[in-house]
Parts: structure tokens; sequence; C-alpha cells
């Protein structure tokens, strides 16, 4: 299936700004930027030096260059790097990466309600997101931020997976949707963090 690229173009900023409304209200920190760049440079000044840092799979973070000064400039203890480690032992990455002090990463849509909703084939990444982090932030580009929770399951498998195989075809390899996460609310103050950029990036 080829991807529904109406949910490539970035939100209105009004629509935008009421996502953010919701999040703050469901109990996220928000902070709404206008670019990448400035996206970048927010999450590195956000995640604490002396912490574990896991990042999750991610085309935002890659294309942001965000995985890359997390992961590879040596600044900061990352868990990633880490588990590089340990080889083919999957159960034993994914056990390393559950509970980091705090996880980096992104969703696939964002809802005017205020909800945060994420597809993954294994799920490696939810433990983190949904209470393993002590702390999570997400990264999300503008053109995630849909209207409810039906268009954002829509935008899952009618945009997210198609651009997924897309980008595996390259690999010899395909995705399929194994798990959603959707998250409604943070119970814990401070907890998590959105960084919603009005500039598209990611899928």
């Amino acid at each position: 299936m080829p991807p529904d690229e109406k949910f490539a173009t970035a939100a209105p900023a009004a629509q935008v700004e009421r996502a953010a409304a919701a999040l703050r209200a469901n109990g996220y920190l928000v902070h709404v930027v206008d670019t990448v760049a400035e996206a970048r440079a927010l999450v590195t000044g956000l995640v604490p030096r002396d912490e574990s840092v896991f990042t999750t799979s991610s085309e935002t973070l890659r294309l942001s260059g965000i995985a890359a000064d997390l992961d590879e400039s040596g600044e900061f203890f990352s868990v990633r790097a880490k588990a590089g480690e340990l080889g083919d032992d999957l159960l034993a990455r994914v056990r390393l990466g559950a509970a980091p002090d705090v996880v980096v990463g992104s969703v696939h849509a964002v809802t005017e309600e205020g909800h945060l909703v994420v597809a993954s084939a294994s799920g490696s990444q939810f433990a983190p997101y949904a209470s393993g982090a002590g702390k999570a932030i997400w990264v999300v580009g503008a053109q995630k931020v849909v209207s409810d929770l039906a268009t954002a399951l829509q935008r899952l498998r009618s945009y997210s997976l198609p651009r997924e195989h897309q980008r595996l075809r390259e690999f010899g390899s395909s995705s399929f949707i194994g798990k959603i996460l959707i998250m409604e609310r943070e119970a814990l103050p401070d907890r998590g963090t959105v960084v919603l950029v009005h500039e598209p990036i990611g899928f």
C-alpha cells in the first residue's frame, strides 16, 4: 500500500497549539519549537550527562541528529552504545533498554485531545515509554498532529507503516504492527516531555 500523503503535511499552528494545551492538561510538559534544529538543541539540553539515556529506534531522532548526539558524541551515558556490546542477545538488549533514567524517542501520532499514539512490531520501546524510564522525552513533527484517536490509528496504518516498509525494503526486510501503545495521561509530575516541532520530520 502506498503511503497516504495527506498525513505528511504539517498541521496548522493553531492545531498544534490545541494539541499542546491538551497534552499539558493531561500531565505532560510541552515545548513547541519552530525548527528541527531548535528541537535538537533543546533535547540535548534536557538530557542529564550523568544519567543513563536510551534512544529508541526512530527516524525522527536519526534525521534530526539527536540520536547521534546522544549515542555517539561521548557526552552522554548511552544505553544503546552499551547494548551494542551484547552482540546478538536480543532479549538482554531489550531488558537493558527497559528501565533507563531517560528515554528519548518519538510517536506516530498526537491528537488534539492530548493522546500520544505509537505502533511497533516488537513493542520493545513500550516499557520505558509507559513507565520503565524515570523520564521520557518525545520529539514529534507537526505532520503527526491529528484531530482524534480514530485519525491517529488511521495514520499508523495508512502512512507510518507503509513508510516503514519503504525504509526496510532497502535492507531486504519488512515490518508490521504488532502492538499499539496509547498514552492518555501522565501520572507522575514532570516525567513526560513532548517537544512539538512545526516542521515535519520522521513518519
